[in-house]
């Protein structure tokens, strides 16, 4: 890394954010419960010099630090939470969890939060060596899995003075995010029914539980009738307990609605919606709903994303060696030729050879694939022009929110690609910091592509972060 000027300011940075990887991914948290995540992303920042701000948008465990005087702000989004049920020995090509149901870093936010801070480290010494006039700024985003905490953020009025938004996610083939994600919305649905015994007097309950299968049910004939790119899933919270005798009397589902833009999500969920209340009228059972997060879709940002381009191409992939090679290989016989296939197909490009790490960055004129999945980003590419890419971290072929995204999260190829996608942010940070006409351009795209009516936040007004819903301590 000796071909741009803040390589070697990630360089000589990046040991300690190894180590902050490290400790987060040693403490997984799922969404508004990463109080010990925080505190590590918190500690280094103080370490680092930045100014600190805690509580954001009133999440405890969102945070910003802050370097520089003047001049434009450029930001970077980092995450540090994990997943349920994803708990994983490390560096074992093999199912083999640190504790059954544990948590684990199966979409690599170890790694994001930490190459993002990087990033962001790295462009605050080079304004200090340089005495170049700008603010750089870290954002530790915390329940990006689930909890839409930047959707909270953005309506807050935490991103109203940044210019630019850069960030990443770990992955297998580096290359820009060009395609859009997916609205969502995460939606509780509570049946309130009649209690009574099952067998004495059944014909006097009113059963919660019937209402949430039936609502289950007419969904599944709804997915007939909706948009072939939208999404419907949902999970039991409350089954109305263990007592079969017992006619229940209260149920509660969580459903995730996905659509291709947050008016059509908006409008599934309506239907949705009316499935509840005729599976509550069947069953003379009353329905209430809470929304707890929703997120927008993703707005790519082209000027931005052709200057990254040119620093990932300048660059090149991350050095490999042949150790990294075999530690990545003993993973991908864990995978089949579909998930090694999906990975390329994700990208928009074919398998030419098959690879376990690649040698290759994927180029910018390969065919725009949209993610299925959903992220928060989305919500604050749309008030604040952002770019970011994909890692090269894991295994080509490895699925996130898979144990095998778990047990690469602290392998060399996994560090050795979070510092990687480090100085590509930071070589882009720097040239959006002194280079007015980028921002500028940056600026009249995301003009163009949020049209007239600019952002509309998907979440309904009074909507709180879901903190407490989600286990975390508000």
């Amino acid at each position: 890394m000796n071909e741009h000027p803040l390589w070697a300011y990630v360089e000589k940075a990046h040991p300690r954010f190894r180590e902050l990887s490290d400790r987060v991914w040693a403490t997984p948290e799922t969404c508004y419960t990463e109080s010990a995540s925080a505190a590590a992303h918190l500690e280094e920042l103080r370490h680092q010099g930045f100014r600190i701000t805690e509580n954001i948008a009133d999440i405890p465990t969102a945070l910003m630090g802050e370097a520089g005087e003047g001049g434009p702000v450029i930001a970077f989004l980092g995450e540090f939470d994990a997943l349920a049920g994803l708990s994983q020995q490390a560096d074992v090509a093999e199912q083999i969890p640190l504790e059954a149901g544990a948590n684990g870093h199966g979409c690599g936010h170890n790694l994001l939060g930490s190459g993002a801070m990087l990033a962001a480290t790295a462009v605050k010494n080079w304004l200090e060596a340089t005495g170049t006039k700008g603010r750089v700024r870290y954002y530790g985003c915390p329940a990006e899995e689930g909890g839409a905490a930047k959707a909270f953020m953005v309506r807050s009025g935490a991103f109203d003075d940044v210019d630019i938004a850069i960030t990443w996610h770990p992955g297998s083939l580096p290359g820009l995010v060009r395609g859009s994600s997916l609205a969502n919305a995460r939606v509780d649905f509570t049946f309130h029914g009649k209690a009574a015994h099952a067998a004495a007097a059944p014909h006097l309950g009113r059963s919660a539980l019937d209402a949430a299968e039936l609502m289950n049910v007419g969904i599944n004939y709804l997915r007939e009738h909706m948009p072939d790119e939208a999404r419907i899933h949902y999970a039991y919270i409350d089954a109305g307990g263990i007592s079969p005798n017992v006619v229940q009397a209260k149920s509660k589902v969580r459903y995730v609605v996905r659509d291709a833009t947050g008016p059509a999500m908006l409008t599934l969920l309506e239907r949705v919606r009316k499935v509840a209340d005729g599976a509550a009228l069947m069953t003379e059972t009353r329905v209430e709903s809470r929304v707890l997060a929703a997120v927008s879709n993703l707005i790519y940002n082209a000027p931005l994303g052709e200057a990254m381009q040119r620093h990932l191409e300048q660059l090149g992939p991350p050095a490999f060696t042949a150790d990294d090679l075999a530690y990545a290989q003993k993973f991908q016989d864990t995978l089949t030729d579909a998930d090694i296939a999906t990975a390329y197909r994700f990208m928009g490009i074919t398998e030419e050879a098959r690879k376990a790490l690649p040698d290759f960055v994927v180029p910018i004129t390969a065919p725009v694939v949209d993610m299925a999945g959903s992220t928060d980003v989305a919500d604050v590419s749309w008030v604040v022009p952002t770019v970011q890419f994909w890692g090269a971290n894991h295994a080509i072929g490895t699925q996130l929110h898979s144990w095998q995204a778990t047990a690469q999260g602290k392998g060399d190829p996994a560090i050795k690609g979070m510092v990687h996608a480090a100085a590509v942010m930071a070589a882009t940070g720097a040239e959006a910091m002194i280079n007015a006409d980028l921002r500028a351009a940056a600026k009249a795209d995301l003009a163009k592509r949020v049209g007239p009516k600019g952002y509309v936040c998907p979440l309904p007004e009074g909507a709180a972060p879901p903190i407490a819903e989600m286990g975390g301590k508000a």
